[in-house]
């Protein structure tokens, strides 16, 4: 194993994190096996970026966090990821690695409803749990990365929405990165079974911008025959956090996955968006838009896979380069043998706003059957100086100009996307940054 990923954990200090948490014999078994997978498996090796020398290594693995009673003890940059207009009814917030916060409404419980940190899921919900986890979607042995993150999980939640059973209200997840060394090996499962319905939302927030830590995210999002997922995202880790997230999904017969993804990282970042649509007449639509800034190098990778017959997938990314940062935008549609009448559908744009900004959109199409339909539109390119020399003849400074410039670039990703809370956070993360 390579330095930059060599751990100071082995199979005791494995046996005993899983014992203090009382999981259940299958998943220490999980846990030790990934670890040994870890010392053999190779790193992912994202196109076009060297992540050889990233922080994979120093971090804190464990780190408590104390409990909140009230919403309004929170500090003013966690408030601002909760819901104004519609109080957070169904909300878990993990400070660290602890559950500060959780609330589901009797309404829900009484449907069924399952919204429950990872652990508290293991030993109240063992079977649905076991059913899912690193199966569908994710696979230990991918790599060295996945096989780190079964091996040291440390946080996340479970989400099951029985049989049909609708969603109105959206369930939401803040995740507190407050220890500026906490690694944060989150897992997010969520499930919606056959003719169910439901939103839900995460958020990730750090600030550590000197001392160096890691997030290892992996999400499994699996939506059952005729199930519906809107899934959004605002990513928001400091300078010093170095990230790597699989959020992956699973579509069966009839069942739709929507992704809604704000990756506003500052430190650097491998994120990778999958979908499989296993199931006939299944779709997915996949949004994404980024803002890198600083020395920031980012790889992002979204990619829909048709297996079942009449799928539909379309891939929507837009990032802005600031300052000396790079990303790499590859958008992949593929299209297996057998999945007739299927369409794949993507489009990727870079705006750089500065000479040593780097971006890169490439758009991959992987088509084995010949009934298909398939499409792509990519570029990379310069602020328009005509739009620039327009808008500062008006009376409007450079800075301000940039400004509307970006929120217009950003507006057909972060315009449609479907959940108004995912919306709304996005645009206000976005005008952080762009300043």
């Amino acid at each position: 194993m390579t330095v930059e990923t060599r751990l100071p954990y082995d199979q005791a200090y494995i046996n005993q994190f899983s014992q203090e948490r009382n999981e259940p014999e299958w998943m220490r078994e999980i846990r030790l096996h990934a670890l040994e997978q870890a010392d053999v498996l190779e790193m992912p090796k994202p196109d076009k970026t060297k992540i050889g020398k990233w922080n994979f290594s120093q971090f804190k693995h464990t780190a408590q966090g104390e409990r909140i009673s009230s919403l309004g003890e929170l500090p003013a940059e966690i408030q601002e990821f909760l819901d104004r207009e519609n109080k957070p009814e169904n909300l878990i917030i993990q400070r660290n690695h602890t559950i500060a916060y959780a609330s589901l409404t009797d309404e829900l419980k009484e449907k069924g409803v399952i919204f429950t940190d990872i652990f508290t899921a293991l030993t109240e919900h063992e079977d649905l749990v076991k059913r899912y986890y690193m199966k569908d979607a994710v696979s230990i042995d991918e790599h060295r990365l996945t096989a780190l993150h079964a091996a040291l999980m440390n946080g996340g939640v479970f989400v099951y929405v029985p049989k049909n059973v609708q969603l109105d209200t959206p369930l939401q997840s803040i995740f507190w990165q407050e220890d500026p060394e906490a690694a944060i090996f989150n897992h997010v499962l969520v499930v919606a079974d056959e003719n169910s319905s439901l939103t839900y939302v995460e958020n990730y927030i750090s600030s550590n911008h000197e001392e160096q830590t890691v997030a290892n995210i992996v999400t499994e999002v699996i939506a059952q025959n005729n199930a519906k997922i809107a899934f959004g995202a605002v990513d928001n880790f400091a300078e010093g956090t170095t990230t790597y997230s699989n959020r992956r999904g699973v579509t069966y017969r009839d069942a739709t996955i929507d992704w809604a993804l704000g990756q506003m990282n500052d430190g650097n970042t491998v994120a990778e968006n999958i979908t499989h649509l296993v199931g006939d007449n299944s779709n997915s639509n996949a949004k994404m838009v980024s803002v890198g800034r600083g020395k920031q190098t980012q790889n992002f990778q979204s990619q829909i896979v048709h297996f079942g017959k009449n799928t539909e997938g379309y891939i929507l990314q837009h990032g802005v380069m600031k300052d000396k940062s790079t990303a790499i935008f590859n958008g992949i549609g593929k299209i297996e043998h057998g999945a007739s009448k299927s369409n794949a559908e993507q489009e990727s744009r870079v705006l750089m706003l500065s000479e040593r900004a780097r971006g890169d959109a490439n758009p991959i199409l992987l088509i084995d059957e010949d009934d298909v339909m398939a499409g792509h539109a990519a570029s990379v390119g310069r602020v328009d100086p005509v739009q620039m020399y327009y808008l500062m003849s008006r009376g409007i400074t450079k800075t301000e100009a940039e400004r509307l410039i970006i929120h217009g670039f950003l507006e057909p990703v972060v315009g449609q996307l479907p959940i108004e809370s995912v919306k709304k956070q996005l645009s206000e993360v976005i005008e952080r940054k762009v300043y």
